[in-house]
């Protein structure tokens, strides 16, 4: 078992939201977020607390927040709040960035002026993002149409029928196409934004403010989020927790199913049907999200080279590598280092952006 953390009280050094030249600072820093009468409150407070904060240890190039009413008048929020947004949709004119959290229901209609007001500010180069309903929203504005997209796992079937020219994915936290981003369930918002902002300013940047949150500052895997049990029962976790453990300190072994279900006194099918109940997922796949982990962490952190990365993280070689981040994240090593690095690696040139995150 882990040993429990000794607490300590850090100072954090200030960071220079420009400081690093492979993640420049957005050209234009300022948030909009919309708001509407229904307003999915959690998905609102997702992007006032990633984006809307005073964060003054994130420099003076750190973002600059507003909301934006797509109607007029007080609008009323999920759980009886009420409010008054900055501006109307002319505010999306001046936006770098859009956020649309969530939506009132996937069959109800977007009104044509939200729709216009979205076209024309991603036409003019806004970024537009959507959190789990939210999608329906920016493909009712045709912003997804033949683009990948993803939206919580009780929506995409719906997605797919409403609009058959989105190419729905089903099985991942979050999509980033570029100019138009989409998460999935209310808390997929969370590691998009995330994202964004290791995008935009860098991993140690993204640390920081995951760091505030409590949350990891990236959270792999797919929508294996509605697991039937969070945590093993009592009577098993005792055996699949130090079991866990030791899988992740050593990444490079190899674990037959018959060896893991041996060490916990479990037939090999108890053990897959306990081990996916308490995870969400099979080992090979938790292992494989685990190696994933550790290699961009490195790739982020480190100077180590990409061969040797591999062999640290359990991939065995690079080719293996290579092959599980196209398949997994839909770019290179070399190109994740060069767009999320902090000390990059003379060599590793950069190959083509990370497109979607989120193990499939």
């Amino acid at each position: 078992m882990a040993s429990l953390p000794y607490m300590l009280k850090i100072m954090p050094k200030p960071f220079a939201a420009s400081q690093s030249s492979a993640n420049p600072a957005p050209a234009n820093p300022l948030v909009v977020a919309l708001a509407y009468d229904g307003l999915c409150t959690f998905e609102f407070g997702v992007a006032v607390e990633l984006f809307g904060l005073p964060r003054p240890e994130m420099g003076e190039g750190w973002y600059r927040f507003a909301v934006a009413a797509i109607e007029p008048g007080e609008l009323r929020a999920t759980g009886g709040i009420r409010m008054m947004a900055d501006g109307g949709l002319d505010l999306l004119a001046q936006a770098g960035t859009i956020i649309v959290p969530g939506w009132r229901g996937a069959d109800t209609p977007v009104p044509e002026a939200l729709c216009e007001a979205l076209r024309a500010a991603h036409a003019r180069g806004a970024r537009v993002l959507s959190i789990c309903s939210g999608v329906f929203v920016l493909a009712a504005a045709g912003l997804l149409s033949g683009r990948r997209a993803t939206t919580h796992w009780r929506y995409t079937d719906k997605l797919k029928a409403l609009y058959p020219d989105v190419e729905v994915v089903p099985d991942v936290l979050y999509v980033d196409g570029g100019t138009v981003l989409t998460s999935a369930g209310s808390a997929a918002g969370i590691d998009l934004c995330l994202h964004l902002i290791r995008r935009d300013f860098g991993s140690e940047a993204a640390n920081r403010v995951a760091r505030r949150l409590v949350v990891p500052p990236h959270r792999d895997g797919g929508q294996a989020q509605f697991i039937e049990r969070a945590v093993p029962e009592v009577h098993e976790s005792a055996r699949l927790g130090p079991l866990i453990d030791r899988m992740r300190a050593e990444l490079g072994k190899d674990f037959p199913i018959a060896v893991l279900a041996r060490s916990v006194g479990m037939s090999e099918r108890t053990f897959l049907r306990r081990f996916e109940a308490a995870t969400g997922t099979t080992p090979a796949r938790w292992l494989l999200g685990e190696r994933l982990a550790r290699a961009r962490q490195l790739l982020e952190e480190s100077t180590f080279g990409i061969e040797q990365i591999a062999d640290i993280a359990g991939f065995g070689s690079t080719q293996t590598l290579r092959h599980h981040f196209r398949q997994q994240l839909s770019t290179t090593p070399a190109a994740y280092r060069a767009t999320f690095g902090r000390m990059p690696t003379a060599g590793d040139a950069p190959a083509d952006a990370p497109a979607m995150a989120g193990a499939r």
